[in-house]
């Protein structure tokens, strides 16, 4: 490992300050799960590491009815799992993070790390594969080892983001608050994420001296029903081989023509970014489902997945484990 320097700000201007130093030279660190293996594999080496774990307001999470739930970016991953008001409010986001890898990882990982990981490519995590995201010319992935890797939205480069609490969240339809130094913007997770084709070095918006303050997930009506599946090969420390999160407002299961909000499936382990199956989605707003439609809206999702030589079973996969998920909330 790089021998670096070790910043600790007290304040998030100063924080932004030293990450926007050396053209972004500088390592935002908070729990560190992500970060220090990136660092040990010499896939990145900064010259700064600064620690965010002492900014102020960065820990708290609230919900309140009507308003929603604001969650601060330092919360961990465990903190937020235990939480009885999120279980019960938001189930999606609440298995999503007890499915995040092993206790001890979740005791020291954060939401806003969780969102922000890096690839975990088998090219971009090795010292021999000088890959597309790493500033070379080839992705290994697209005609080498892809099990693992999209079978929709890929090219030029193949990987799929490997946040559980990404897919929850995006079907949540939350957001993201940025402070860039001198001010803070909203954005919501669906504009957070960068594909490949947009640019392959990096996975989401931040700029160098950007930094994720808090999630913001609005309210949800009464009624609502939502949850979340993981295929994983191992059932800890692993991560999604495909994932589903489902959030159905009230009247998807009724006969009412009253829709009181928007279905939303999205989708891990398929693509470079979280993925909504918008597809799908449009198809659910039309819909009142039933245990003997399902099988129908299924069999149609996903139009425009495209395979790698090794990853086609993925298709089938999602589908199935997004039938799962429905049937589990209509019951």
């Amino acid at each position: 490992m790089k021998n670096f320097e070790y910043l600790q700000p007290k304040t998030i201007q100063e924080a932004s300050g030293m990450l926007a130093q050396q053209n972004g030279a500088g390592l935002p660190y908070a729990g560190g799960t992500d970060a220090l293996g990136l660092m040990k594999n010499n896939i990145i080496a900064p010259e700064q590491v600064v620690n965010l774990k002492r900014l102020p307001g960065m820990t708290t999470k609230k919900y309140t009815p009507k308003e929603g739930l604001r969650l601060g970016a330092l919360v961990t991953v465990a903190d937020l799992a235990a939480d009885q008001t999120i279980a019960e409010t938001y189930p999606v986001l609440s298995e999503a993070a007890n499915e995040v890898a092993s206790p001890q990882l979740r005791n020291v990982g954060t939401v806003g790390g969780n969102i922000c990981q890096r690839p975990r490519c088998w090219y971009f995590r090795s010292e021999e594969f000088d890959c597309l995201r790493k500033g070379g010319d080839l992705c290994y992935a697209a005609d080498g080892q892809n099990k693992y890797h999209c079978i929709v939205g890929g090219g030029p480069c193949f990987i799929v983001h490997p946040s559980d609490l990404a897919v929850a969240l995006l079907a949540l339809n939350a957001s993201v608050k940025i402070f860039d130094g001198n001010d803070t913007r909203v954005t919501p997770l669906s504009e957070f994420f960068v594909l490949p084709e947009t640019d392959y070095t990096v996975e989401n918006i931040l700029k160098p001296g950007e930094i994720i303050t808090e999630i913001i997930v609005p309210d949800l009506p009464e009624g609502t029903k939502s949850g979340y599946l993981k295929m994983k090969e191992r059932d800890v420390w692993d991560f999604a081989v495909v994932s589903v999160g489902a959030v159905l407002p009230p009247s998807a299961a009724q006969t009412t023509d009253q829709m009181l909000g928007e279905s939303r499936i999205a989708l891990g382990g398929i693509a470079p970014i979280p993925w909504l199956a918008e597809d799908l989605n449009e198809q659910l707003n039309k819909t009142k489902l039933s245990q003997d439609n399902i099988d129908n809206l299924i069999s149609g999702m996903l139009p425009d997945a495209a395979p790698l030589a090794k990853n086609g079973y993925k298709v089938p996969l999602a589908q199935n484990l997004t039938r799962q998920i429905l049937r589990r909330l209509v019951a």
